[in-house]
């Protein structure tokens, strides 16, 4: 028997509906299958993002990892891909999968040391960077969902969104994104992405200081990668020293990095309009704050 945290049921409650009661239903006897596929036995409390239910476990071997039960869709058929191709390089490393269900079994890292428990943002923001750049370094591999489409598809929908935006003034912070993003989307890139890199998605672990779990992946534009760590801590006159400085360590082409910054801004936005909420003004304030940042030079410091 395991506990199925009340969170985890709520959230699939809400994203998915009757498939995420089916999902939540169906878990202890998934679980089971595969404690006993791979011959595992659990080693302490559930844990659980939005959507995932994340068990330690010990191998045969005594050798620790964690076992992932999640729904499987378009961003999560994708995260055994991207962690098989960057076998352990900047991120967790997969020990195993079953690719119809989308289970994984993973390396166990330091659950208690989250990069968002780091007081110094600039330190958070440098070591996300870090990381990105290792993970971003390889090609992603054939059929990853492809940033050029999702852009295509979020330049369909802006009209719409536009119309159902009341402030005139966040209209046309919008409308400018959008405008942005129609620059660079016949050169949408072909890195391997991770799409969610926030600082709760950065562990510690013995084989290195910091690793990147759970991938959302895509292929596409590093400059895609930057709006979680601008977002993470939300400081406004901080957000122009964070852009400058991945790009910087990134070496991103800063005006391509600033439009792909601002989709991610239009994507949100999209997001908040369906689920008929307003925009987030915190989420504005930092595309008003990145206005000039494809064409300063890059500096460092604060």
């Amino acid at each position: 028997m395991i506990d199925i945290p009340r969170e985890l049921a709520a959230s699939q409650e809400k994203f998915n509906g009757e498939a995420g009661r089916a999902f939540i239903a169906g878990l202890p006897g998934q679980t089971a299958r595969f404690l006993d596929r791979w011959d595992l036995s659990t080693d302490g409390p559930p844990m659980h993002g939005v959507s995932a239910l994340v068990l330690p476990v010990v191998r045969g071997n005594g050798a620790p990892a964690v076992l992932k039960l999640q729904i499987l869709d378009e961003e999560s058929e994708g995260e055994p891909v991207a962690l098989h191709a960057w076998d352990g390089d900047g991120a967790v490393r997969l020990l195993d999968h079953h690719e119809p269900t989308g289970t994984m079994l993973l390396e166990r890292l330091d659950e208690t040391c989250m990069l968002s428990h780091v007081p110094d943002a600039h330190e958070a923001v440098a070591t996300i960077a870090e990381l990105l750049a290792h993970l971003t370094a390889f090609p992603a591999p054939p059929g990853m969902r492809r940033l050029g489409d999702i852009a295509r598809d979020m330049l369909d929908r802006t009209p719409w969104a536009l119309a159902r935006i009341p402030d005139p003034e966040a209209r046309r912070l919008v409308s400018d994104c959008a405008a942005a993003v129609r620059e660079v989307v016949d050169e949408p890139g072909d890195r391997l992405l991770h799409w969610d890199l926030h600082d709760e998605n950065v562990l510690a672990s013995d084989r290195a200081p910091w690793l990147a779990i759970d991938p959302k992946p895509l292929a596409g534009d590093p400059g895609f990668e930057l709006w979680p760590a601008l977002d993470n801590r939300y400081d406004p006159e901080d957000v122009r020293w964070r852009f400058d400085a991945m790009t910087d360590i990134l070496a991103l082409d800063r005006p391509r990095a600033h439009a792909w910054t601002l989709a991610r801004l239009l994507q949100n936005t999209l997001w908040d309009i369906e689920d008929d909420r307003p925009v987030d003004d915190a989420q504005l304030e930092i595309a008003r704050r990145l206005r000039t940042a494809g064409t300063r030079a890059p500096r460092r410091g604060r």
